[in-house]
Order: C-alpha cells, then sequence, then structure tokens
C-alpha cells in the first residue's frame, strides 16, 4: 500500500535534525568563547544559556526545541491519516504545507525572529493541522 503523506513527515524529521545540527554549530563555538572552567560545566539546561549567550544563537536552538514540540502531533495525525488509506490528495497537500510552513517558520526564527512574522507562520501552521486533525477524526470516525 502507498503511503505517499508519510514522506512531508520524514522531510520534517530530517529538517529537524538540521535545525539541531545548526544549533549545535552555533552553540558550542559560542560556549567555547566563554572560556567557563571545568568544574563549573556540570549539568544544567540548554536554556541555562539563555542571557549569557547572544540570543542570535539561542534563536536556532529555540527553534529546535519547538520542532519537538507541536509537530509530534503532525506525526500522530500522518500515521493515522496513512493507516486509515486518506494520505493523498488534499490531506497530502495540507501535509506538505505544514512542512513548508514549520520550515519556513524555522528560518524565520533562527535567522530574523520578529515576533509578528513568526506568529503568523505558527498561526498558518496549526490551522492546517487542525484541518488535517479534523480529517483524521473523520476519517477514523467512518472505518
Amino acid at each position: 500500500m502507498s503511503m505517499p503523506i508519510l514522506a512531508p513527515a520524514a522531510a520534517l524529521i530530517v529538517w529537524s535534525i538540521i535545525m539541531l545540527l545548526w544549533a549545535l554549530a552555533t552553540r558550542l563555538p559560542a560556549v567555547t568563547k566563554l572560556k567557563i572552567p571545568p568544574e563549573r560545566a556540570v549539568g544544567g539546561r540548554g536554556s541555562d544559556l539563555d542571557g549569557v549567550l547572544p540570543r542570535n544563537i539561542q534563536w536556532k536552538a529555540h527553534n529546535y526545541n519547538h520542532l519537538m514540540e507541536q509537530p509530534t502531533l503532525f506525526y500522530a495525525v500522518v500515521i493515522i491519516l496513512a493507516l486509515l488509506g486518506h494520505g493523498a490528495g488534499f490531506n497530502l497537500w495540507l501535509a506538505w504545507a505544514y512542512l513548508a510552513l514549520r520550515i519556513a517558520h524555522s528560518l524565520w526564527q533562527a535567522i530574523i525572529n520578529t515576533i509578528p512574522v513568526r506568529l503568523s507562520l505558527f498561526t498558518l501552521s496549526s490551522i492546517v493541522l487542525l484541518i488535517l486533525s479534523i480529517n483524521a477524526l473523520r476519517a477514523a470516525l467512518t472505518v
């Protein structure tokens, strides 16, 4: 059985890993410049670096964290639609739109990070996810 809707989900996973690598590639050199003594470099979380590292360095890590939040719902919805045989047509188009909006959101947050545009991209992607979710629920109820 063909499940084309899994492709945008797989692409979002790849994008998430790209964001992780980008965050590491910018954060690690910045942390190294801080010259923190080894005895002080114990425990902590990445968010502890807010206010320590430049904001534009942290933006990439913040976005990676965002990719671990709402998109988890996207993965579940895509799997439901694929398993129920509703992973083509309009739902497939919506899944690709969600991916495009999340990539645009990532790039905006990582590079420019003005809130009105970022919020607009997030809102649009959330609406697309809502429509996909309703379609998944309708498909599940009609099985």
